[in-house]
Order: structure tokens, then sequence, then C-alpha cells
């Protein structure tokens, strides 16, 4: 598990542009399994393209897009472990990647972006992919 001190900037970066941080397994079941609407949950993680691409990328698609999901929210893999398994037990079949974002709608996964397709890709490319995924099912 990382130390504290080095994920929290790495938190903030979301929480700060409101995201909701779960920490808690059932933090997560009970916002997928009781909100209505769309979820954005990014699988954040320490990694060099989660800061790189991953997490500007997702902030850029917000920033971008006309249509947004209802909700944002964030787990961090590495970190919050029970929050980060139980979000994956939601993203199944896909496995578990981190960093990934996946967009619920009422509780039930509709589009997966994995780690593969966030490496090597620009912040602009992903927040381009996602905003077309807002207007898909936003």
């Amino acid at each position: 598990m990382y130390p504290p001190e080095l994920v929290a900037p790495m938190k903030a970066q979301l929480t700060q542009n409101g995201f909701q941080e779960f920490t808690t397994a059932g933090e997560v079941e009970s916002h997928l399994s009781n909100h209505k609407g769309t979820s954005l949950m990014v699988i954040n993680s320490v990694c060099g393209c989660a800061a790189g691409t991953c997490r500007p990328g997702v902030l850029l698609s917000l920033e971008k897009s006309s249509k947004k999901p209802d909700n944002l929210t964030t787990v961090f893999a590495g970190f919050d472990t029970e929050a980060t398994q139980k979000a994956r037990e939601f993203t199944l079949p896909f496995p578990p990647s981190s960093p990934s974002i996946a967009l619920f709608k009422d509780g039930e996964l509709v589009h997966m972006v994995e780690r593969h397709h966030i490496e090597g890709r620009s912040a602009e490319m992903i927040a381009n992919h996602l905003k077309q995924v807002y207007e898909e099912f936003c």
C-alpha cells in the first residue's frame, strides 16, 4: 500500500474538481446500487499515465463536453484497496486495470476505458473519447 502523503495530491486532483472519493466497499456498493443516472468512476493510480494523461484527460473532458455524467466518483488503487476491489466487481468482465475509467448508468457498466486505452494516448485524446461517451450515454 502506498503512503498517504504520496497519494494525497493525486487524490486531490480529482476531489478538488468535484469527484466524490470512495474509501470503503460499502460506499461503492451503496452508490452504484442506489444512484440513478450516470456515474463516472476513475480508478486512480500513482503511475505516470494516471498523472500525465488519465486525470488531466478526465478533467478536460468535463470542461469540453456539454453533456456530463450526473455523478463523479473515484477510488484509488493500491491505497483504498477495499473500495477498489468492490469497484472492480462492478466493472466485470473487464480485468483489473489502473488507471481506468468506468461509466455506469443506473448502476450498470455501460463503458470502460482500460489502462491499455490510456497508455500512449494524450490527455486530449482521452478527453475527446470521453466526450463522445458522454454524448451517447449522459
